[in-house]
């Protein structure tokens, strides 16, 4: 009959992912005409925990191109943002056995620009992101242990050198030479 041993190892505990969209502003140094372009680089970020949810703290750099002087001239913006992201993760079970928990955050989808207008002189843009979050820590598992013994494989002895040498001078064929 089986019995059950538990093991202690660290598991993924909760995982979840999330769209994050924000909406920011910046002050173009002249006025602009037409927005050319939208890049974000530079995404930074580190997740942990507070209380029972999971916060996460990033920055990116956001650089415009925009076309300004009545579209004769070209200019380029920059500003780095910064975002503070509070979520619940859902637990997958339960069996968390300590408080120590290690949080990781993944970028699943890079920031990048959705939408970017002149509103008021001001450029108005949107960034979306995706991440990904996974809180792994000490679980238990339950494993059925089978107690019979496996049967043990008999070793033939090694083949002795004095049978071997006969063994292949029989099967040497003396005509082959002539």
């Amino acid at each position: 009959m089986a019995s059950f041993k538990e093991i202690v190892t660290k598991a993924v505990i909760g995982k979840g992912k999330k769209t994050f969209t924000t909406t920011n502003s910046v002050v173009p140094e002249c006025e602009a005409s037409t927005i050319l372009g939208c890049w974000v680089i530079n995404h930074n970020f580190k997740g942990y925990k507070s209380g029972d949810t999971i916060t996460v703290e990033g920055s990116y750099d956001i650089n415009i191109w925009y076309s300004c002087q009545n579209d004769t001239k070209t200019e380029v913006v920059r500003q780095t943002d910064t975002y503070k992201e509070m979520v619940t993760v859902p637990r997958r079970n339960e069996s968390n056995i300590s408080g120590d928990e290690e949080i990781i955050v993944r970028s699943l989808k890079q920031p990048s620009c959705i939408k970017a207008e002149i509103q008021d002189g001001k450029i108005v843009y949107t960034i979306e992101k995706d991440l990904g979050i996974e809180i792994v820590g000490d679980t238990k598992v339950k494993i059925a242990i089978d107690e019979d013994e496996d049967e043990w494989d008999i070793i033939d002895d090694e083949v002795n050198q004095e049978e071997l040498e006969k063994e292949i001078d029989e099967q040497v064929q003396e005509e082959f030479l002539d």
